[in-house]
């Protein structure tokens, strides 16, 4: 009886077996669940993470623009509206005279010259070249040939091999030599204070006659020179191309007592800092005035790097400028071989 009893146990553990069987199938099909569950929950953290990373990075990178960004950028810049009025328009246009009169209080005209006559050839001269060239040149023209009755008579082969550096040298030879000659014939020798007569000389046209006039008379006029049509134009002072169109409108603008003081601040500003290729609107102090301020360079840092002649560290363009212009740190062009 003992060995049945004993037989009974196994058959009862393995009916315990087979029961337990399912149990583990049951569990190890489970196993997947609780897997999927586990990797769903890992990337629900991972995403988190994630974002996280991404606000913290994106908010770094706002507060790094922010930090950035420069007193011009920041400044609150004052654009005319599409329809300024009038009074709005000459309000603004004596604001910006003002203050680039506080920029440049030395502003002169930057060709050298010693009377009227030299004033007025070295205008001629500069047609479709800088000041600084015909500065460089002008020294051996007028050492030869000092006054109109000594160049209407010159030979004009002499004559243009020493305005060769000035280009166009054939035409401004015939030019020069062809004033002189009026200058002798006509009115004694002397340049004529009247801009009726300064007109009919060879060569010379409005915006030569107003720098004479201006520079070396005394009588106010505008200069319509190419920086001087270009500011004008991006300042929306307005939208004429032709130049005595320009003169007519700039000068409605303003006093005529200011018409040359004008002209030299406006073609100071173009040529050190309002360029016409890429201007420094980051260095520019009519920036707040300006409707076209972004055209140009606005980090102060680089458009600093684009400044010309003495607030760029490099000399003006006259060889003998007066002493105002010493004084505020100004320096002399260099003379023909060096430069």
């Amino acid at each position: 009886m003992v060995p049945s009893a004993k037989k009974a146990v196994p058959a009862k553990n393995a009916a315990s077996a087979k029961k337990a069987a399912p149990v583990k199938k049951a569990a190890a099909k489970k196993s997947p669940v609780k897997k999927a569950a586990a990797k769903a929950t890992a990337a629900k953290k991972t995403a988190t993470k994630t974002a996280t990373t991404k606000t913290a990075v994106k908010n770094a990178a706002g507060k790094k623009v922010a930090a950035g960004k420069t007193a011009v950028e920041n400044a609150p810049v004052v654009k005319p509206p599409r329809r300024e009025s009038h009074t709005a328009l000459v309000r603004r246009a004596r604001r910006i005279n003002r203050e680039l009169g506080e920029v440049y209080p030395y502003a002169h005209p930057e060709l050298d010259f010693e009377n009227p006559f030299q004033l007025l050839v070295a205008t001629v001269l500069s047609a479709q070249t800088t000041d600084l060239r015909v500065n460089q040149t002008t020294p051996a023209l007028f050492a030869k040939y000092p006054t109109p009755e000594d160049l209407a008579v010159a030979n004009p082969e002499e004559v243009e091999e020493i305005l060769r550096p000035c280009g166009f040298f054939r035409a401004k030879t015939r030019s020069v030599i062809g004033l002189s000659a009026a200058l002798t014939e006509q009115f004694g020798g002397e340049v004529p204070g009247r801009l009726e007569d300064l007109v009919k000389l060879p060569g010379v046209g409005r915006k030569t006659a107003f720098v004479v006039l201006g520079n070396a008379f005394g009588q106010p006029g505008i200069t319509v020179d190419t920086h001087f049509q270009r500011l004008v134009r991006r300042w929306q002072w307005t939208e004429e191309t032709d130049p005595d169109k320009i003169e007519a409108a700039v000068g409605a603008l303003f006093p005529k007592s200011e018409w040359t003081d004008l002209s030299h601040h406006v073609i100071w500003h173009g040529r050190r800092i309002c360029h016409a290729r890429k201007p420094a609107c980051g260095a520019c102090p009519i920036a707040p005035l300006c409707p076209a301020y972004g055209e140009g360079e606005t980090d102060p840092d680089k458009a600093k790097k684009l400044l010309k002649y003495e607030k760029g560290g490099f000399p003006g363009q006259r060889l003998k400028p007066p002493q105002s212009y010493l004084d505020a740190g100004g320096k002399p062009a260099p003379p023909l071989a060096t430069g």
